[in-house]
């Protein structure tokens, strides 16, 4: 099943509409709720996991609906066509500061973040379960992926390049209105490419036309499939590593480096080895075991988080080296971990003669964004901890206690992110055996 360049670019363009708003949160909400909205980072930490709670329910409720979904669109494109313009009003909304009071503002945050979070579910759960059933080749699953991540590192381009200076000109020194209306221009970017990841994409893999199950049936099938709970665990803590990293990364040019005006040039680099390391997943897939690859990849950029921790402020350009090697080497994991998912789908339909495909997807994307609220939370709760206070000169204990959670906690995650990957066992050769002997099945 090879699918054509134009339709692994409008599959792509997909991700680049999702990571207009993930990279927005994971690089951008932190800074802007303490720095712009005037929230304290210890309930910034607090509300970024609380959110994720809910998580717990819509994550496999909307995986649910999705297998379950019939239309003359398939089972998970349509929802890229009818949610897409709520998402990008959402959007805006989480980035918009009215003038409440400080408990009010904290209820805004809550709310709209709450409903931003909803949305992302919504539309970006059969987005990823998409890539599962554009194709059955496990090979060219890799290639979507890198496709997919490489555009969808470009969405995070737009991101990291953009968002400051688009603030400045939108806001002329209103940083609140800069940066409404920043997020309202990406939206409406993103509300289109989402859409022409819709009309360039075709759905091919269903379940078998006998299958019959309750919701009850579908996660006892889930729980039942080993190899997906070892991912789940995998992706939520390579997530937590990340996303602390990428939090703090603004804090850490600004306050460690002392260098606020190389913020967007140091994000955007950063951004660029993460597109690199994507483009160069689906090479090192052909030359290396997935499963082994993810470890070796993990391992080394634990390293790199360690090397950092001993560059002195002044060593700018050892900095910027060691974050745009660390971005590099850790994405080009990300296509491996996603291609990993379809073949979990196929696993679980070798042992229990179920294929979930959106249930799967739903709850292992769960975990990663999980891991995404642990690692906002955990960056919050540190800057807290250490006695941050925005826009002023930080003391000594402050500006090291950035460093450290920048460098050695991240570090910890990964290597616990290679310990957990091995008790993995679907490496190549059973993926294809399990391949086999499910198209056995169905002729």
């Amino acid at each position: 099943m090879a699918l054509s360049v134009r339709e692994k670019v409008a599959y792509g363009l997909g991700d680049t509409a999702s990571n207009i708003v993930f990279q927005s949160v994971m690089l951008f909400l932190s800074f802007f709720y303490t720095d712009v909205f005037g929230i304290s980072p210890a309930i910034v930490g607090t509300l970024f996991l609380v959110v994720r709670i809910f998580d717990a329910v819509t994550d496999p409720l909307m995986g649910a609906i999705n297998d379950r979904t019939n239309s003359r669109y398939g089972k998970f494109r349509p929802y890229l066509l009818w949610l897409a313009v709520p998402f990008g009003l959402i959007s805006v909304l989480a980035f918009t500061t009215p003038d409440l009071s400080a408990d009010g503002k904290v209820i805004y945050a809550f709310v709209t973040y709450g409903l931003l979070m909803l949305a992302y579910t919504a539309i970006n759960i059969p987005y990823s379960a998409l890539g599962g059933v554009l194709t059955a080749d496990p090979s060219e699953r890799v290639s979507v992926q890198s496709y997919r991540f490489v555009f969808g590192m470009l969405g995070g381009l737009l991101v990291t390049a953009f968002t400051l200076p688009l603030v400045d000109w939108f806001g002329q020194g209103d940083k609140a209105l800069g940066y409404q209306l920043t997020i309202a221009a990406m939206s409406a970017l993103g509300v289109v490419f989402f859409w022409l990841c819709f009309a360039g994409t075709k759905e091919r893999i269903f379940p078998p036309a006998e299958q019959k199950s309750s919701f009850k049936q579908d996660i006892a099938a889930l729980w039942q499939n080993d190899q997906w709970r070892v991912l789940c665990v995998a992706a939520m803590l390579v997530l937590l590593g990340m996303v602390i990293r990428n939090t703090l990364a603004i804090y850490y040019v600004k306050y460690f480096l002392d260098r606020e005006d190389l913020i967007t040039l140091f994000v955007t680099l950063g951004m660029l080895g993460n597109i690199a390391g994507c483009a160069m997943a689906q090479g090192l897939a052909k030359r290396l075991c997935k499963v082994k690859a993810y470890i070796l990849i993990q391992l080394i950029a634990a390293v790199l988080c360690v090397a950092a921790f001993f560059v002195d402020s002044e060593q700018l350009v050892l900095a910027f080296v060691i974050y745009i090697s660390w971005c590099f080497i850790l994405q080009m994991g990300t296509p491996l971990l996603w291609a990993k998912m379809a073949d979990i789908v196929d696993y679980g339909q070798w042992r229990s003669g179920l294929r979930i495909t959106g249930m799967t997807y739903s709850s292992i994307v769960f975990f990663i964004k999980l891991g995404l609220a642990l690692g906002g939370a955990v960056a919050g709760w540190l800057l807290a901890y250490y006695g941050y206070a925005p826009n002023q000169v930080q003391s000594e204990q402050t500006r090291q206690g950035i460093l450290l959670s920048f460098t050695l906690l991240p570090a910890i995650t990964f290597v616990l992110v290679a310990a957990v990957m091995k008790f993995y066992k679907l490496d190549d050769s059973k993926v294809l055996q399990v391949r086999h002997e499910l198209e056995r099945t169905a002729a």
